[in-house]
């Protein structure tokens, strides 16, 4: 089948999905979750429609057909906040350590490329490099690659006086690190910008503009970092986010798989699947993939995620 045709029943696809889910709009309890996934799917469609323009125009160029993902060991984990505002930041938070200790344990590096953090101690958005020394596996990417998605948390806030129970979503997306020399990207094909750093490292970083945002034109698709004290490294971890946004975003053309994690998956803060529940009240931890549960929530969240990975292995 032609990738001209995948995406055109991909488009099909999510038209009779936004069809459906319009008539949860109907019930108020499940309004709010609906107008967020119609949201979603409607960006969904809109790139895909971007991408069959470029086809079209034959100004579309994919990457090779090789498989680069499975010889990858290193991945950009990105966390966003996404459905309950600040509760939503918070678990995005618990989220990013839970990674960092998971991968501690593992022996592996993380480095913290771009965090929007909120004055609660909550975080908007993390985008995190992990990466192993060793050629031994189990590799980053090898235990983390089923991450990808939403993870749902319901507990009570901190801040809820009533005792009421909130449910919130966070987005996780797990994607393979791709050396730049494997894409096919033009020098003219990205715009890098430089701008003051608004995160914490003292006054050189928010007097001097170190931090960096490089735009891919012909995808639309945008990354950046500010952890760095200067310019050019920062400018090499944007490149290095960049790079798997795009392989990721050309693998999803041509695979047509729906648990691919483009920008814009990431931006609307949703994503279709629900992958895991974390419920406080009942100490529960439920992935809904393998269908099993765990009592062992803060075990979990302190980076004990071996239990379940082994019920996701391949």
């Amino acid at each position: 089948m032609s990738t001209k045709r995948k995406l055109e029943e991909e488009i099909a696809r999510l038209d009779q999905q936004i069809e459906e889910t319009r008539e949860l709009l109907r019930d108020p309890s499940y309004k709010g979750m609906a107008e967020v996934e119609i949201n979603r799917l409607k960006e969904e469609r809109a790139a895909l429609e971007e991408t069959l323009e470029k086809l079209a125009n034959g100004r579309w160029q994919v990457a090779s057909g090789k498989k680069e993902e499975t010889s990858s060991k290193d991945v950009i984990l990105e966390i966003r906040a996404a459905a309950g505002g600040e509760e939503a930041s918070l678990f995005a938070a618990d989220l990013a350590r839970m990674y960092e200790k998971f991968s501690e344990s593992k022996g592996w590096k993380v480095t913290a490329v771009d965090r929007i953090e909120t004055g609660a101690g909550g975080l908007k958005q993390g985008v995190f490099e992990i990466s192993s020394a060793s050629s031994l596996r189990p590799t980053p990417y090898a235990l983390l690659q089923h991450e990808s998605g939403v993870h749902r948390v319901q507990r009570v806030p901190k801040t809820e006086k009533s005792g009421r129970i909130h449910t919130s979503t966070v987005t996780v997306a797990v994607l393979p690190l791709i050396p730049e020399k494997n894409l096919a990207i033009k020098p003219e094909d990205l715009k890098i910008e430089a701008f003051r750093s608004s995160g914490p490292g003292g006054q050189h970083m928010q007097k001097t503009e170190s931090a960096v945002r490089i735009t891919h034109l012909p995808t639309g698709l945008t990354a950046s970092s500010q952890r760095a004290r200067h310019q050019l490294a920062n400018k090499e971890l944007a490149m290095r986010i960049l790079c798997a946004r795009i392989y990721d975003y050309q693998q999803s053309t041509i695979s047509n798989k729906q648990s691919t994690l483009r920008k814009e998956q990431i931006g609307s803060g949703e994503r279709s699947e629900k992958i895991r529940t974390y419920n406080f009240p009942q100490n529960r931890v439920t992935d809904h993939r393998a269908k099993k549960s765990w009592h062992n929530i803060e075990e979990v969240l302190n980076g004990n995620l071996d239990l379940i990975l082994k019920e996701l292995k391949d």
